[in-house]
């Protein structure tokens, strides 16, 4: 399960990333005369260097939907919100006010909550076992 939360912290740190690059490439095109073309992005190595990560990020996300349950996976992405302030915060001198504290701790306690009432509901599956069925299929035939 170790490797599986190695792989699951990626997601934050690969959409914080994500962001940071995507930032990063629409200052460099700010200065572009009019609107910004397909081109012009494209030419632009922050903007390759996001979609480069997106794509990996992509395939980290879809390796983890494999092994863990959606409603135990998606929650605990709401992190890049709080790594996406600090960041913003750190690289940017963007400034933090109290209400984006307040909230980025409430994130972090409502993704502590959710992981540990999926933990709760939906203990480590023993490999021999069979799958649960879902509450829709309770009481029909197998």
């Amino acid at each position: 399960m170790t490797s599986m939360r190695l792989t699951w912290l990626a997601v934050p740190v690969l959409n914080t990333l994500f962001q940071i690059f995507m930032k990063l490439g629409a200052t460099q095109l700010n200065g572009a005369e009019g609107a910004i073309s397909l081109q012009d992005a494209l030419a632009s190595h922050w903007i390759l260097a996001a979609l480069v990560v997106e794509v990996v990020c992509f395939f980290v996300w879809m390796t983890i939907l494999a092994e863990l349950d959606l409603s135990r996976a998606f929650p605990l992405s709401g992190i890049s919100y709080v790594l996406i302030i600090a960041s913003g915060w750190l690289m940017f001198g963007e400034p933090i006010v109290a209400l984006q504290i307040v909230g980025s701790g409430l994130i972090l306690a409502g993704v502590w909550l959710i992981a540990g009432a999926s933990e709760a509901t939906h203990p480590v599956k023993d490999p021999g076992s069979v799958p649960a069925l879902p509450p829709a299929q309770l009481g029909k035939d197998r």
